[in-house]
């Protein structure tokens, strides 16, 4: 793992707030219900084998 010297490093910090910002879209993202997308039917033609 991580020392708590390497946290305090720009890049620590950095890889704290990408964790943190990550974190939030997940736990924001489970909360949203996003509607069914309504596409338009695509018709298709069958067609047999001989």
């Amino acid at each position: 793992m991580y020392t708590r010297s390497f946290f305090q490093t720009k890049l620590g910090q950095a890889a704290l707030a990408s964790i943190a910002a990550m974190t939030a879209f997940v736990a924001l993202s489970t909360q949203l219900q996003a509607p069914p997308a309504f596409a338009a039917p695509i018709a298709y033609e069958q067609v047999e084998a001989a």
